[in-house]
């Protein structure tokens, strides 16, 4: 843990009605400036010493499979690391998600530190929700750069309004959902959406049941993202669907029975 006094991240950031009525539309949004050049530097500081703690993938790029091409997944770093902890649970990113998705409250799923390396590899199309033993839909994942990125280190990338069909495909993130949801995008018309930059400290948002997929890191620079993953507080668990599923409740909900609240000890409340 840095021994630096951190920016506490308590303040709201306002989230007008037209940017949560557009992100239920779209089932994205990318709001600007969450965190201040400041507050960035000491967290980037913190979420990279964490990450690269926490690291355990050893294998040359050349050796994975589509999955592991794609990015350096580091997950729930709240968890080991109290620095990250502050990032993680706090209210100003909360407040986002509960003000996108228009609920009083919400929870966490978990975190991830995802870092595209050089030559990393593209990010599949594919639905984050079909990972989640939830009841509810009113989930919400934050995606915020640690540096400044462009499209060519692997932009987030969403078809707008995909979120309304709920999950489509029993796929994972792989070559298959690839085809797959390529297919399924352009059959339904979905427009594409990505924007040709961000700033370190802006971030995107985008429901569980968004479409979304990211090129490869074309540049010579890690492409550095946190993201953090928000559920309404009141989702309970659901029967797990597929092995990911059986695995969520377990890690990340630590066994809580199905039909009850999703709300174990690493779900905190973050409002």
């Amino acid at each position: 843990m840095s021994t630096i006094k951190l920016p506490e991240l308590s303040t709201r950031y306002p989230i007008t009605s037209a940017q949560a009525a557009a992100f239920r539309e779209n089932g994205h949004i990318l709001t600007p400036g969450i965190l201040d050049v400041e507050e960035m530097v000491v967290y980037r500081d913190v979420i990279n010493q964490a990450a690269l703690q926490y690291n355990t993938e050893k294998r040359d790029i050349e050796e994975r499979d589509t999955y592991g091409k794609a990015f350096l997944q580091i997950m729930n770093l709240w968890e080991v690391d109290e620095a990250v902890k502050q990032y993680t649970l706090a209210k100003r990113m909360g407040g986002i998600a509960a003000d996108l998705l228009g609920v009083d409250n919400v929870r966490i799923y978990h975190d991830q530190a995802l870092f595209k390396e050089p030559a990393g590899g593209p990010t599949p199309w594919h639905q984050d929700q079909y990972y989640w033993p939830l009841d509810t839909s009113d989930t919400v994942t934050m995606w915020m750069p640690l540096v400044d990125i462009n499209v060519d280190m692997g932009m987030l990338t969403f078809a707008t309004g995909s979120h309304k069909k709920g999950v489509v495909f029993d796929y994972e993130i792989s070559d298959e959902s690839e085809q797959e949801y390529e297919k399924y995008v352009k059959e339904n018309g979905f427009p594409i959406a990505r924007s040709a930059t961000m700033k370190a400290g802006d971030a995107t948002w985008h429901y569980g049941n968004t479409i979304h997929s990211a090129p490869g890191n074309k540049s010579g620079t890690m492409r550095e993202v946190m993201t953090i993953i928000y559920m309404a507080d009141g989702a309970r668990v659901a029967e797990p669907k597929n092995s990911w599923q059986v695995n969520d409740r377990e890690r990340w909900l630590m066994n809580t029975p199905v039909g009850q609240l999703a709300a174990s000890e690493i779900n905190p409340k973050v409002l």
